[in-house]
C-alpha cells in the first residue's frame, strides 16, 4: 500500500527530527492526540481526505486545532500542505508510535479480560507478561464477556489465552474425543 509506505518515511523522518531535538516524547503526544482526533471524528477525517478543500486551508485548520503542538508536528503539517498529503496524517501518527516504541523498547500488549482489570489481575497479567519480554509494555485492557473470566493476552505477535471460555473449549474438544 502506497500510503503506508508514505507514512512510514513521513514517520521516520518526523522521528528522525524529533529524536535530533531531544523532543521526541511530546510528538509522540502530539501524534496520540492527532490520532485520536482523526479517528473520533468523522468530520476530521473526511475534511483531511477531501480532494476539494483547499490544501492551506486543511494546513490552517490543523495549525488553529492543535495549537500548542510540538515545532516538528507544525512542521509535517508544512510539509503534508506541500506535498498535498493530509489525507495520510493518521497513518504517519500510527507508524511515529510503532517507531518510537521500537526505538524506545516498547512493546504493546493488549490484554483482554470480561470485566475492566483490577489491580490484581494486572499484576498476574504483568507477572506473565514478564515470562514473554524484558521490554517496557504498554497494557491496553479490551472488555470482552464472550471470554467469561481469566485473560488472553497478546504481546506481538504471540497470544497467551488463559481465558475461561478457552478452557471450556479445551474441555469440549476432549470430551468429544
Amino acid at each position: 500500500m502506497a500510503g503506508s509506505r508514505a507514512a512510514i518515511r513521513y514517520a521516520k523522518a518526523i522521528l528522525d527530527i524529533a529524536q535530533g531535538n531531544n523532543n521526541s516524547e511530546k510528538v509522540l503526544a502530539d501524534m496520540n492526540t492527532i490520532v485520536s482526533a482523526v479517528k473520533e471524528s468523522k468530520e476530521l477525517k473526511l475534511f483531511l481526505e477531501s480532494p476539494i478543500v483547499n490544501v492551506q486551508t486543511k494546513r490552517n485548520a490543523l495549525v488553529e486545532v492543535f495549537a500548542s503542538a510540538q515545532p516538528e508536528t507544525k512542521a509535517l503539517f508544512q510539509l503534508l500542505l506541500e506535498n498535498k498529503r493530509f489525507g495520510i496524517l493518521a497513518p504517519i501518527g500510527d507508524q511515529y508510535q510503532e517507531l518510537y516504541n521500537e526505538a524506545n523498547g516498547i512493546e504493546n500488549a493488549v490484554v483482554t479480560t470480561a470485566v475492566p482489570l483490577d489491580a490484581a489481575l494486572e499484576n498476574k497479567v504483568l507477572a506473565k507478561i514478564a515470562t514473554f519480554t524484558s521490554k517496557k509494555v504498554n497494557l491496553t485492557n479490551v472488555v470482552d464477556p464472550a471470554i467469561i473470566g481469566g485473560f488472553v493476552l497478546r504481546i506481538g505477535d504471540q497470544q497467551y489465552n488463559a481465558s475461561v471460555a478457552n478452557r471450556l473449549l479445551q474441555l469440549k474438544r476432549e470430551f468429544s474425543n
